[in-house]
């Protein structure tokens, strides 16, 4: 009978700690220790919080491992040591944060060289990263103490996991007056001027990338916690220091220094992007441009930032004439001399932020320096740049979608009508972008009848050409653009009209898809409503491929369909219709939706789902 056998199996741990002569390493090298750890086997906790052990864990993690180890196990102990104390077991947590001698010895991996082996610095920054959250205030106080902690940070701010370690403690502090207390003395150490020092061409670009992302993440971390905690009465000290003019002067300088360094300029132009972002409301029909989740007008762009930045348009418009040299690339289709380069895709990203903010004073200093038209001319002479084309459709919704500027009392003033007026006079007539979206469309009509390939822009120009149509019948600005349209000449205006009845309507009904026999997926209050990709938001296409482009536009289904079936949609969508060619875009949701049904559906059979 089954209850004559003992039918429990005692750990091998509890077998090894009955011996004397047991080593921390022999226990490590089980493959359970990890798990009996956290399971608080009281045994193995009691032997890890022997001081020597303490010590040897930390000890694996802040030294090299021998050169002539096997490299497969070279940083075996380093790792588990890092997991047994970042465990969350409380009585390790308070031996590591309460003892000093522990805490010094962890410490001192910082007063290493650099630059900082990455994997060990990875360990050291979760380690510290779990005290400072679990025993903040003897973590901090420690710190303090340590009067060249924000010295060694910022020496070793190449290395991202210590780049992590310094968030960590913008974030890992809940209580609010501890939290203000940890940014004061950040502030008092000038954590703020000494990384916007370090985003200078005499740096390197691992230092520009990892300062500016810490840059970028405080101004962020601050705003957010400035909207949880709105009743604060003091105000956060790292962003008013970072919004000061002396800041983003020197930002500024790093930009348009003599030596021309691209890796500097698009970090300097990167916390620059950030200062910019809004929380504005979206425009209908036209490109979302503010981040996911935001619908509203939260707080607003710093005018001293604005300032700033108009005063340096006119360098920032030399940049995209004369960007930082690049060597010829060669490409499957062709060779570009010069490439756009990351330098000049991020001044054109600096413009549509400040075309978001719908500023007067920027909008006529960018009319007069003829910006517009440059990034117009870059739109079709970089094919297939779809970083490139995304940013200069987002320019161009903004121009013919933005409401006229109002002031206090809610009125528009002449002086704000004169400034949007003369921008979006400008596309029109200065750019011609009904005539060059005419040129582009006919030329690749007449390449494709040849024979040739299909123009990488043309999903980006089809919404371009709906854009100017939805602003014409519906937007805040139709009245202008109507008017516009038809000082057209004659025969500019006969073209227009033929190509949006014709070519214009032809491809929309091609690029929209009738959910018809789709009932069985969704119910019957969402069958059969026609649902197009839409572009990703302003947000989110800095962060994606440059090779996907939408070729659709139309209008979107109610956010509560789209919310609940969007991203499964616009994947069957694709598979439907076997456009694998087409350039489209899926948001994040789709492509892991499309991920998983391309490894699970059978296509012909949804294929013929959506022929019935």
């Amino acid at each position: 009978m089954f209850w004559k056998f003992d039918l429990h199996s005692s750990s091998h741990i509890d077998t090894l700690l009955e011996r004397e002569d047991v080593t921390l390493k022999e226990l490590m090298d089980e493959e359970d220790v990890l798990q009996e750890c956290k399971a608080q086997n009281r045994k193995l906790i009691e032997f890890l919080l022997k001081s020597e052990c303490l010590e040897d864990l930390v000890s694996f993690i802040i030294e090299e491992p021998p050169q002539d180890m096997d490299e497969k196990i070279r940083y075996k102990y380093p790792n588990i040591s890092c997991e047994l104390l970042t465990s969350d077991v409380s009585q390790i947590n308070d031996r590591l944060g309460e003892e000093e001698s522990l805490l010094m010895k962890l410490y001192s991996f910082l007063l290493n060289e650099s630059p900082l082996n990455p994997l060990l610095a990875s360990f050291f920054s979760k380690v510290l990263s779990i005290l400072i959250s679990r025993k903040p205030e003897q973590i901090v106080d420690f710190l303090k103490k340590k009067h060249d902690f924000v010295d060694l940070i910022i020496k070793h701010i190449g290395t991202s996991a210590i780049m992590d370690l310094l968030l960590r403690l913008l974030t890992c502090i809940e209580p609010p007056q501890p939290r203000q207390e940890v940014l004061n003395w950040l502030n008092e150490e000038r954590i703020i001027q000494r990384l916007v020092e370090i985003v200078h061409p005499s740096q390197d670009e691992d230092r520009h990338s990892n300062a500016s992302q810490s840059l970028c993440e405080i101004i962020r971390l601050s705003r957010d916690q400035m909207l949880q905690i709105q009743n604060s009465s003091e105000p956060d000290p790292l962003l008013a220091t970072l919004e000061k003019q002396e800041i983003i002067e020197q930002l500024l300088s790093n930009i348009f220094h003599k030596e021309k360094n691209e890796s500097a300029i698009v970090s300097a132009i990167q916390i620059l992007l950030t200062l910019l972002e809004t929380r504005r409301p979206t425009f209908e029909g036209h490109i979302e441009i503010c981040p996911p989740g935001m619908s509203h007008s939260t707080y607003s762009v710093n005018k001293s930032v604005l300032e700033a930045i108009k005063a340096r348009l006119a360098s920032f418009h030399e940049l995209l004439l004369e960007p930082p040299k690049k060597s010829v690339m060669k490409t499957t289709w062709g060779v570009l001399d010069p490439p756009v380069g990351n330098t000049r895709l991020n001044v054109i990203r600096l413009i549509s932020s400040l075309l978001q903010t719908n500023t007067n004073n920027v909008n006529l200093e960018l009319m007069e320096l003829n910006s517009i038209g440059v990034i117009l001319d870059m739109f079709f002479k970089y094919t297939w740049n779809n970083f490139l084309h995304t940013q200069v459709e987002i320019c161009i919704a903004l121009i013919l979608a933005s409401p006229l500027e109002s002031t206090e009392n809610g009125t528009i003033t002449d002086q704000d009508s004169i400034g949007d007026s003369l921008l979006l006079k400008h596309l029109f007539l200065k750019c011609q972008l009904v005539e060059r979206v005419l040129e582009a469309w006919e030329m690749n009509e007449k390449k494709q009848a040849e024979g040739g390939r299909r123009h990488g822009y043309m999903g980006h120009l089809t919404r371009i050409a709906n854009c100017i149509v939805h602003s014409t019948d519906k937007g805040p600005n139709s009245a202008l653009v109507q008017q516009l349209i038809k000082e057209l000449p004659d025969d500019v205006r006969e073209r227009w009209e033929t190509f949006c009845t014709n070519s214009l309507g032809e491809t929309n009904k091609r690029n929209t898809v009738d959910l018809v026999g789709f009932d069985i997926l969704f119910p019957s209050h969402v069958s059969g409503i026609q649902l197009q990709c839409s572009l990703f938001s302003h947000h989110a296409s800095h962060r994606m491929s440059a090779n996907l482009s939408s070729s659709c536009t139309v209008e979107l289904a109610p956010p509560c369909f789209l919310c609940k079936y969007g991203c499964l949609i616009g994947t069957l969508i694709w598979f439907c219709k076997g456009v694998w060619s087409t350039e489209i875009v899926l948001n994040r949701g789709s492509i892991f939706c499309l991920l998983y049904l391309k490894s699970s559906v059978n296509v012909s059979a949804v294929r013929s789902l959506n022929s019935k």
